[in-house]
């Protein structure tokens, strides 16, 4: 496959081509739509399913919170005073919500757009990424969603490829080598158990009615919440996974294989492992939302973080959100073109596969160019020292060292003899004080407080201890599709993180951006 792909030819196969994105609004869904329109200019159109009431609304919001980011300052400099008329022309934002048929676009606008029949590419990046969301709404969006864009990609007769982004960490807690493979039909991680994903769909339903009639139970709508939340925590573990973001998105997968069986459009899994700032292109340290690693960093330049859960010589499997761009679009123009048929070797086939079978791809680094955890604490450290945060007084605030716990049991004993001892001995003089001098508000901030960190190290322990490597073999095939481009390694198109020094990007990419558009 080497030379097959360069720079012009991913470029090129925009051209004239319409593309729906869903997820626009999120992180990677924002660089996606940014890089596509600024490498081609010439793409026919850009559809972003957003929900909202009416075009208006749609207009309005993609508008403030897609192209009006600081994400597209290059491509305004390059448009220039062009700039709104030349969006308005490639970005139609569509007033739907990607749980309902047809992404919840009103049929009279689908048959005025001629959507289905326009369409050659859709990317599905809508998600839920909630690790304790609701399980009603973690299955629409990660589940549902993707069984109505499979229906609607089924009529859709010039779709020549559709990219499905999960994540790296529907490998649940597996060690060792995570193979680039698609999940089976009712595969889960537990031995002894099997999943039927429309039994899944049908819990929900099955609470919220038992709720209702069963006069013994809180039906508030706070109990409700609670209650879904649990559910889907419980669901996650009885199959193996850890919590229900990762659950959920493995059965979007396997829901996406169900529907694309019968079809012969080319269909591509993408899974990123820990999605970080921009490296690069188009703005170095770009980045919203808080990564899972971001915590000590922002605990830090907080002053609220005395201990964290990490091992910091444990792999910290991490990708700038610009390369998980570029894979992606790799990913598209590499399935829907006549390399799949040519080129591209077949994915590992179950012995019951169907006709075809999705591509999966792990957008990762952890066995091309590992970086441990202690890179980040290093690099924060320097960082701060370097760049000292000032306090309320004006004073330069001291940099002070965090405690790492190398295991769950070692947090929880910590955290009892630090925190849990301390607070019963605070909650028994409350009550021997009768409630008096405060105390009793202070015991109950304090406990949410501790209940709070122990369920987060319920919730994100598991990947900050995670000792998985995720095969990168039909990632680094692609990759070398590219290699005869001397742009390849460095250029528009790099998705090779053993080109990034990941002390430097830490220091002085990453570790920026994350004080700059998140802390602002």
């Amino acid at each position: 496959m080497a030379g097959t792909l360069d720079v012009a030819k991913i470029s090129e196969y925009f051209r004239n081509k319409s593309v729906l994105i869903t997820g626009a609004t999120g992180f990677l869904g924002k660089i996606l739509v940014e890089k596509i329109l600024r490498v081609q200019p010439d793409v026919k159109r850009i559809y972003l399913p957003v929900r909202a009431e009416n075009a208006a609304a749609a207009k309005q919001r993609v508008e403030k919170e897609v192209l009006g980011k600081e994400l597209f300052g290059l491509l305004r400099e390059q448009h220039g005073a062009g700039f709104d008329v030349f969006v308005a022309e490639k970005v139609v934002a569509l007033a739907g919500d990607v749980t309902c048929e047809s992404f919840g676009v009103e049929a009279e606008m689908l048959r005025e757009l001629r959507l289905t029949d326009e369409l050659n590419v859709i990317v599905n990046g809508a998600a839920t990424t909630n690790f304790y969301e609701r399980y009603d709404v973690a299955l629409d969006v990660n589940v549902v969603a993707v069984k109505h864009m499979c229906n609607f990609a089924r009529r859709c007769p010039n779709l020549e490829v559709l990219l499905h982004v999960s994540t790296a960490y529907v490998a649940g807690e597996k060690q060792g080598l995570v193979p680039e493979r698609p999940f089976w039909d009712g595969e889960t991680l537990r031995n002894g158990t099997h999943l039927d994903i429309d039994a899944e769909l049908r819990l929900p339903r099955d609470l919220r009615n038992q709720m209702e009639v069963d006069v013994d139970m809180d039906s508030s709508p706070k109990a409700r919440r609670k209650a879904m939340k649990d559910l889907g925590l419980t669901r996650a573990r009885h199959f193996g996974w850890p919590n229900t973001y990762v659950f959920t998105k493995s059965m979007g997968e396997m829901m996406l294989g169900q529907m694309m069986r019968e079809g012969n459009v080319p269909f591509v899994i993408i899974r990123p492992s820990i999605i970080t700032s921009v490296q690069n292109d188009p703005l170095p340290g770009w980045i919203e939302g808080a990564r899972t690693i971001d915590a000590i960093l922002i605990g830090y330049a907080k002053q609220s973080l005395s201990c964290f859960l990490a091992d910091l010589d444990l792999t910290m499997d991490v990708m700038p959100g610009d390369m998980v761009v570029n894979a992606i679009m790799a990913a598209m123009v590499a399935h829907a073109s006549s390399l799949r048929s040519s080129e591209l070797k077949k994915p590992q086939q179950h012995p019951h596969s169907f006709p075809v079978e999705p591509f999966v791809y792990h957008v990762t680094s952890s066995m091309r160019h590992p970086v441990p955890y202690g890179v980040l604490y290093r690099t924060g450290i320097r960082y701060f020292e370097k760049h000292p945060r000032v306090g309320p007084d004006g004073c330069a605030v001291r940099t002070r060292k965090v405690r790492f716990l190398g295991s769950i049991a070692a947090f929880h004993l910590f955290m009892v003899l630090k925190h849990r001892l301390p607070l019963e001995l605070l909650g028994l003089l409350s009550l021997l004080c009768g409630g008096h001098f405060g105390l009793a508000a202070l015991y109950h901030d304090l406990a949410r407080n501790y209940r709070f960190v122990m369920q987060l190290v319920d919730l994100y322990g598991p990947f900050s201890l995670f000792q998985g490597f995720f095969d990168d073999v039909n990632l680094n095939r692609l990759r070398l599709a590219m290699a005869d481009d001397p742009a390849g390694a460095g250029g528009l198109f790099n998705f090779d993180p053993k080109t990034v020094d990941w002390d430097d990007y830490f220091y002085r990419v990453h570790i920026p951006g994350v004080m700059k558009y998140i802390l602002k």
